[in-house]
Formats: C-alpha cells, structure tokens, sequence
C-alpha cells in the first residue's frame, strides 16, 4: 500500500477489448443493395473495458496495475504496449484473438458496430504474482465485462480473499461473476442491478424503485455497499445504515453517455483510495461521469486521444491513424467545473442535439448573475427551432472582457444555473474572447444574439453564415443587466455600512 505523501495505487481486475473506430462519409448508396457507402477518412484504435477504466484511473493521478487478460496476437501486443505509457501490466492468457468493439460512424452518429475476437477468458494464471499485486494496492477495482475473468476460479478466491481485508470496488457485468462477499462498493447501472435482484431471487419486484433495488442487492451479495447508478437521476447508496441515501445528478443536456460507467467506477475506486468515505466517493463519481457525459463521452475522449497520439508521435494506440487533414489539439473537455469544451465535445453536443433532424439554434454570453434579461433572451432563442445550446465565457474570458473583478460567480456555478432552465438543452464553455471558434464546431442554424448589440457587426456572423446559418437579433429586456445588479448591491452595502456606523 501506498505510503503517507505517495500517489495512491489502485489495482485494476478486468477485462480488456480494442475500441476500434472507423470514420467516413456517406454520400451514396450500394448499387447493388439498399445500403450505405462509406469513404473511410480515418481508423482509431484504443483500449477499451477495463483498459479504458484503467486508464481513467491513471488519469486521475493514481498509480495503476492492470491485471488482465491479453491476447497473444497483433492487436494484443498494440494493446499492452499502448497501455504500458501509463500504467503497469499484468498480463493474464487470453483465449482466442483480442475481443474488438468496431464501430462505424459517419458524421458522428454509428451506423453499426461489429463485435469479434474472444472468447477472451483467462489462462495460464499467476497467482502467485497476482496476489502480490492485490497486496500493494490502496484499492482493488474489479472491471468486470463478461469475458470470464470475474469467473475465474483462482481469480474470484483473491479477491474473495482481498475483500475480507482491504478495499475492493466492482463494477459488474450481466454475464460476469457476481461480486465476492465483503466487497467494499458495488456500481451497478438500475438495468444491472434489477437483473441482479432478479438473479438473486432477493423478494424485490426487478422493475422496483432503485433505493429498493440498491438495498435488496447489498443483502443478496452480502457486500458493505452498493450504489445503483440511474443516469441523469443520479445514484442511490445503500450502505451501513439504516436508510438509503441519494446522490443527486448535475442536469446534463445532450452529450453521449457511453463509457459513463466506467468513469464513475474509476472516480469512486481512486476517492476512496485517497481516504475518502463510501458517500463521498460516490457523490464525486456522479459529478465526474455527468461531467463525462456533457463533454462527449468515450467518443471524444478516444478523439482526444488519439489526437495526442498524433502530436507525441505514439500514434494515439495500436494501429491508430489519424484523418487526412489531422486532428486538431483539444483544449480541455467541457466537465462540471466549468473548464472550456474540447472541439470534439462540442461536435458530439450538436450532433446529438441535431438528431431527428431538430434545428440547432446557439446563443452566447458570460451570464455573470442570470437575471430576468437572460432569462428573456434564452426562451426567446428556443423558440428559434428545436434545441438551444448555451456558449458561455470562461472564467478567464469574462476577467478580460469586464475587468479583474469579473466574474461574480464562478463557470461551474454559473453553468449549473443555465443548465436549470427548461430552455437550455446544453451548456459549453469557451476560453476565447469571442465564439467563432465554437461556432465552427457547433455550426448552429441559428445564432441568436441580444438586441443590446444594436447595429454593430457581430465578428462572429461570418462563421455562422458561412457554414449555412442565419443570426437573429432578439429583444432586449431593458433596465436588467449584471453591472447595474453589481452597482445597486454595492450602493446597498455601503448604506448599510453607514447605518452601522
């Protein structure tokens, strides 16, 4: 275990497939079946399963081990190379090729995905190093995807052996091995965890209230807790005591929830090997995958990677190419506490908010203290089309705009309070002085702006147009601004103070 001062080690049991994306256009159809063509512009390869929670923990700031079954083939060995950048491998024997996820996507949206490779069961398995490894470890996280490792006979009796004295978080899988007794903290999704009721035979109906589900699941399992997560509800803990408790969500508009789980079984397994209690372990997991979610989830994090790949010259993964024109450098995603969104997090908000054919409309600003103008502009934009994304300054943007006392309220905070509103379907930062770089990427059919610009050209109507948008000019809801509510309250304070003295 890891020393006062040292970075905590977190084991990572699990499972490991290769995402493999594959990009293209489709602008015509087989002529020889009612099906479309794809011209690929670009290939990625990541690690996926539990290499992809291994690497969120790492991440993180932890010192990771991979304990892992890997193939004994070509993507295996790209596999273990590209997560040997980051963390330390344990390898496990693998039955039948590497497992593989290939989706292809045009224009953001998959149109299938090809599953192959496996059985993927482990073989030839050290124990011996393996139980090693579980003893150095702050926390053990188990990433179970139904490959057979959770199965495993000499696998289940160390951490069977493990969770009677140290700290073991699983995240379960329907058709992997249910967690050992005495496991620290269990992450079903409510799919999951009603299925695991069910399998149990616990008394609670499967489609109960999640709380139900959450208690009935620690009883049948015989662990310390368990969290069923609930999407954009948040999660429910059953834990110790008597009652279950509840961990809200932070309201998160369009975004791409795949991989969410594994970002909240990462950002749990590393609060608690950082000391943190079961609650609030959980409580900084919802924020962690809701912040996930809103930047474009595995997606753009896989885009992000492998753009970094490009630049450092690792190739973003094994067999990673990127598109021809390249990719470019992200800024940070888009999370809850209000860091700028990544070019790949703002593509994944309009094409998921464009589906159906529904009209993106965008507006912009630093919505400093949200008041009743605001809140006049935002519903008149939705009314604008279908689905109303919000561009709002960063922190750093708005000091440079207004001033150095500028903002009042923080970008997490003031996101939070957008994102409340019925109208606004999705929130993102930018750091720029202007959005036309945003704009670039959301490319909205409308661009709605306040009537207080008046006549003055916007430097940002050229993007918008460019790309076959319109700008509206709405109406402005005289009398309300941030800096008269800043001035009338200071005028307000030194009365008071005047008062006292």
């Amino acid at each position: 275990m890891s020393g006062p001062g040292a970075r905590p080690h977190v084991v990572v049991v699990g499972d490991v497939v290769l995402d493999r994306d594959v990009d293209g256009t489709v602008e015509r159809l087989c002529p020889d079946a009612p099906a479309p063509v794809l011209d690929v512009t670009g290939v990625r390869e990541s690690p996926g399963g539990a290499g992809l929670t291994a690497l969120l923990v790492a991440g993180s700031g932890a010192r990771v081990t991979l304990v892992a079954p890997l193939a004994d083939d070509a993507a295996g060995a790209g596999l273990r190379a590209d997560l040997g950048r980051s963390l330390t491998v344990l390898p496990l024997g693998h039955a039948g090729g590497t497992r593989r996820k290939v989706r292809v996507r045009s224009g953001g949206q998959s149109l299938v995905r090809v599953d192959d490779g496996g059985p993927g069961t482990p073989t030839d398995v050290p124990l011996d190093a393996v139980r090693d490894a579980l003893a150095a470890a702050d926390v053990v996280l188990v990433s179970c995807y139904g490959a057979g490792t959770t199965h495993d006979p000499g696998l289940r009796a160390l951490l069977a052996e493990h969770a009677r004295r140290g700290r073991v978080v699983w995240d379960p899988h329907p058709r992997g091995g249910t967690p050992v007794p005495g496991t620290l903290l269990v992450t079903p999704n409510l799919s999951e965890a009603r299925a695991g009721v069910a399998a149990a035979g616990a008394g609670t109906p499967a489609g109960g209230a999640p709380d139900l589900v959450a208690a009935a699941l620690r009883e049948a399992w015989d662990v310390r807790a368990v969290a069923v997560t609930a999407g954009a509800d948040g999660a429910f803990v059953a834990g110790g005591g008597a009652e279950v408790q509840y961990v809200p969500a932070v309201r998160v508009a369009g975004g791409d929830p795949c991989g969410a789980g594994d970002r909240f079984a990462a950002s749990a397994a590393v609060a608690l090997a950082t000391g943190a209690t079961v609650t609030e372990a959980v409580g900084r997991a919802v924020a962690d995958a809701g912040a996930w979610v809103a930047a474009g989830g595995a997606e753009a994090y896989r885009q992000e990677r492998a753009a970094e790949g490009a630049t450092d010259g690792t190739g973003g993964g094994p067999g990673a190419a990127a598109p021809p024109d390249g990719p470019d450098t992200p800024a940070p995603a888009a999370d809850a506490q209000g860091t700028p969104a990544s070019p790949a997090a703002l593509e994944a908000v309009a094409a998921r908010l464009r589906r159906g054919d529904r009209r993106l409309v965008a507006t912009g600003g630093c919505f400093d203290i949200v008041h009743a103008g605001h809140v006049a502009t935002l519903q008149a934009a939705r009314r604008l089309g279908d689905a109303l994304v919000v561009l709002m300054n960063s922190d750093a943007s708005v000091s440079r705009l207004k001033g150095p006392t500028r903002p009042v309220v923080p970008a997490a905070d003031r996101a939070r309070v957008l994102e409340a509103l019925d109208c606004v379907d999705a929130v993102v930062v930018f750091d720029e002085d202007d959005p036309r770089a945003a704009l670039e990427r959301l490319r909205p059919d409308v661009w709605a702006k306040g009537g207080d610009y008046g006549g003055a050209p916007l430097p940002e109507a050229g993007t918008v147009r460019e790309h076959g948008g319109r700008v509206v000019l709405l109406p402005y809801l005289d009398g309300r601004s941030t800096t008269s509510i800043i001035e009338r309250s200071g005028r307000s304070r030194a009365m008071s103070t005047q008062e006292v003295v």
